[in-house]
């Protein structure tokens, strides 16, 4: 660490997360008082991306002078900038670029999930680590959420016993599913594909709750509601623009009658004054969730095998009427089960806000636990992240080991490409093979 008290920060990518989460509680900006102020702890002292004039915009629209770097000179950047960590937070597809750079320089990493998008860039992080004095923290903030903390206590508090097998059904409704398909999310060689974009947050979560490590994975899946073939595309020779303006997904929720949706993942594109994102998205011709060019899966059902034996049958739709999860583990004593609906506000019905956790003694009666509700983005997990990054690791962290590692994150992403690969080649995926 240099000689200042407070920690210097190099950002790669300058995503709407690397924004929202990272740099605007790093400045503290008096204006913007809901992301936090962690200005005595840390400091931003310089940014890449592949668009310098999005780094100025941003620059200018907060009234800073971050230095700012291309993407392809990370490692000037951090010769020039002298940064004691760097944050990697861009695309998918760019993470092990910056994250492998950072670690040549004997630098500590922060990275967005996932860590990487394919078993051998994981496999190149986990090397470069081990050669290094720097490491890497891959930010899972799903494990902070209250809900996932109490179910980690009752699993190491032994009330279900040895875990035998976990049952999680995710939803990603209309919303936000399409949203994947209007980004580089679409484009597998970007992002991985969804199994590993979105759902290495889910597979992480049963690998850390069951504390082991995944062996085999067997999944079926399909591009079902997406792509040139939806059914939902509107018919006719059209345009991009006419599919776009009269397709359901956009008409279900931009009618002039309806609140605007409520979503996390569009805060700091608001906030911050609409940078430009040119070169990010170019607008011709313009992404659309109709496209052939999408070359990815939106429809996943996987059954992983434990090391230990335990097992996790896993299903997710990217086109659902409703978001969040239905859940269940059961084990040799008890069973917990959890309904969680991300967005309430976006149900077709009403959905509670609240949470419950439901507890059943194999041999006892049923418990209803609460569980208390924090305020913060992503349920509260994220100011306790923030907190666990840039002043010290909480008590809770420490206890529940919330904070993961290069090889927790590298096993969430072989889990993700060992279910899309086994889709495609309609076999059992052993994870060790992978390259």
């Amino acid at each position: 660490m240099s000689n200042s008290s407070r920690r210097r920060y190099a950002v790669v990518g300058l995503s709407n997360r690397a924004i929202g989460q990272y740099i605007l509680p790093l400045i503290g900006h008096p204006k913007l008082p809901e992301y936090g102020d962690y200005s005595r702890h840390g400091e931003v002292v310089a940014v890449s991306d592949i668009d310098l004039a999005r780094i100025k915009a941003f620059n200018k629209a907060m009234g800073v002078e971050i230095p700012g770097f291309l993407i392809q000179d990370i490692g000037r950047m951090i010769k020039q900038a002298r940064p004691d960590v760097l944050i990697v937070a861009g695309p998918d597809g760019t993470h092990v670029e910056g994250i492998v750079a950072g670690l040549k320089h004997d630098i500590d990493v922060i990275t967005e999930k996932p860590m990487v998008i394919d078993a051998a860039q994981a496999r190149q992080v986990v090397d470069a680590e081990a050669k290094s004095k720097g490491r890497v923290h891959v930010t899972f903030n799903y494990r902070y959420t209250q809900t996932h903390m109490m179910i980690k206590r009752l699993l190491m508090e032994g009330k279900v016993g040895r875990v035998t097998n976990v049952a999680m059904t995710w939803n990603i409704d209309t919303y936000h599913g399409s949203s994947y398909f209007y980004r580089w999310n679409r484009d597998r060689a970007m992002s991985g594909g969804l199994s590993i974009s979105k759902s290495c947050h889910h597979f992480d979560l049963v690998n850390w709750w069951v504390n082991d490590r995944p062996q085999q994975v067997f999944a079926y899946g399909a591009l079902n509601y997406f792509g040139s073939k939806s059914p939902h595309k509107p018919q006719g020779n059209l345009s991009p623009a006419e599919l776009r303006e009269r397709s359901p997904y956009r008409l279900r929720w931009s009618a002039p009658w309806l609140e605007k949706p409520k979503d996390d993942h569009l805060i700091a594109y608001e906030k911050v004054f609409n940078l430009p994102y040119e070169k990010q998205y170019p607008q011709d011709p313009p992404f659309d969730i109709f496209d052939e060019a999408i070359d990815i899966e939106d429809t996943y059902s996987a059954v992983v095998r434990y090391r230990g034996g335990a097992s996790l049958s896993y299903s997710a739709n990217f086109s659902a009427p409703w978001e969040g999860y239905t859940l269940g583990i059961n084990g040799t004593h008890g069973r917990i089960e959890a309904r969680h609906y991300t967005a309430p506000s976006r149900c077709p019905f009403p959905a509670d806000d609240h949470e419950t956790l439901i507890y059943y003694p194999i041999f006892g009666h049923r418990q209803v636990l609460e569980v208390p509700r924090v305020d913060g983005g992503h349920g509260g997990a994220d100011p306790m992240l923030k907190y666990d990054l840039f002043v010290e690791r909480l008590p809770q962290s420490r206890e529940l080991g919330l904070l993961a590692d290069a090889r927790q994150g590298a096993d969430a992403v072989m889990v993700g490409e060992a279910v899309w690969r086994s889709i495609k080649e309609n076999r059992p995926i052993e994870i060790e093979t992978l390259a």
